[in-house]
């Protein structure tokens, strides 16, 4: 889908929310331009693990974009990137509250300059409040969110999520506002600043848990992979590894009893209620896994659904990646690297009618700092002195990082 072919988006942003929320825009056609803080670059290039000596962490979250590199503590520096987002819909941060401010890049000033601007925000608990200041990662907030309240063993530690979900999350939370955002301006012509923050993103996905505490005064508690109030439901084990199941109906508790060979055990009083069962869930957990580890994971779930029972095996990525589905549903595609050749990459996972389409690998540093300049219209000798004075970075293909290098007519 290229729907936001045309819409130019400046992206300051960093690390991992900022820019998954950009690599989602840009797959959705807009022309995304990454400007990094030279001569470094984006903090993530730093972050292992690599494929040589690329950062796996930064390819994850940057491709179709064009990638600049300019020093964002010289004021030609801010001044360069004032003027590029002059001609700019929507210009994306992530920088602590009041940084951009202090950088004379506040949404005010650069409203004033473009009314038509659209800023989106993301920070870690908020733009304001007595917790703004605190600097904030993923996992600090996936506690304070009490998402991780909720996660894992009654026994255990509570649990992080096992991948970046408050990046993630804020970044397509912010996706959401800035469409929302650029629709309004269709009505009005102007912009306006839409935001989020990691612990709204999380508290925003409490969902049913939050609604139960919120109506009831009920603390959830955590349940491990079992359901809190149906059984059988979550992990079994069987003969080479977990799967999923989940008859929720009585009628699927019947099916299941038959296939497993336990006929007696829907009249049986201990489990012949939902309730009874959720009572007695480890008890009911040893009489189905004794049955369920005489086959294999993928032979149960063949049987499972073949009787209309929603059961799943427990993929590893590497079997994920191997999956007839996910092969058939193409959620990965492949690009051209300019130094790591064939670059296979996760799909946004959005469909259409018509396809998208994944353009552009994800850029070196500094990369395309003279062609965006050139476009935004910087003449060559502007161009080249700002390529002397190290106030802008241009790439050079090679990996240890953005080169000043002059350009000619």
């Amino acid at each position: 889908m290229q729907a936001l072919q045309g819409v130019k988006i400046v992206d300051l942003s960093r690390a991992l929310s900022g820019p998954f929320c950009t690599m989602v825009l840009a797959d959705l056609g807009a022309d995304v331009i990454k400007i990094e803080p030279g001569p470094t670059g984006d903090m993530s290039r730093t972050w292992g693990p690599f494929d040589r000596g690329v950062s796996t962490y930064y390819l994850s979250c940057n491709r179709n974009k064009r990638g600049m590199c300019i020093d964002l503590r010289n004021p030609e520096g801010l001044t360069t990137i004032q003027q590029l987002i002059d001609d700019a819909d929507v210009v994306i941060e992530n920088f602590k509250p009041g940084t951009l401010e202090s950088m004379g890049l506040g949404y005010e000033v650069l409203s004033a300059r473009n009314p038509r601007l659209v800023m989106g925000s993301i920070n870690a608990f908020g733009a304001d409040g007595p917790m703004s200041s605190w600097p904030g990662f993923d996992q600090i907030a996936q506690g304070y969110s009490g998402l991780m309240s909720l996660t894992g063993f009654v026994d255990g530690d509570p649990t992080r999520t096992g991948t970046a979900i408050g990046d993630l999350t804020s970044g397509m939370w912010l996706v959401t506002a800035v469409l929302a955002a650029l629709l309004e301006r269709e009505r009005t012509g102007r912009g306006q600043h839409v935001s989020t923050s990691l612990l709204a993103s999380l508290v925003g996905l409490l969902s049913v848990h939050g609604q139960r505490y919120l109506s009831l005064g009920d603390v959830p508690r955590r349940t491990g992979n079992a359901h809190s109030v149906i059984a059988p439901y979550g992990v079994f084990q069987t003969k080479d590894g977990p799967l999923n199941l989940a008859p929720i109906t009585s009628a699927m508790w019947g099916r299941l009893c038959a296939l497993l060979d336990l006929p007696e055990l829907p009249d049986d009083p201990r489990f012949a209620t939902n309730e009874a069962r959720v009572e007695r869930r480890d008890e009911l957990r040893e009489i189905l896994e004794s049955r369920l580890k005489t086959r294999s994971k993928r032979e149960w779930t063949s049987l499972f659904v073949d009787a209309g029972l929603p059961a799943g095996p427990i993929n590893t990525l590497d079997e994920v990646f191997d999956d007839p589905q996910v092969l058939h549903s193409q959620l990965t595609e492949t690009l051209t690297h300019p130094t790591l050749g064939a670059l296979r990459q996760v799909v946004t996972p959005v469909f259409c009618d018509t396809d998208s389409v994944v353009s552009r690998p994800p850029p070196l540093l500094g990369e395309h700092t003279v062609e965006v300049l050139r476009e935004a219209g910087f003449d060559t000798a502007s161009i080249n002195a700002l390529l002397a004075a190290k106030i802008v970075f241009q790439n050079s293909d090679d990996m240890t990082g953005a080169q000043s290098t002059g350009v000619t007519q």
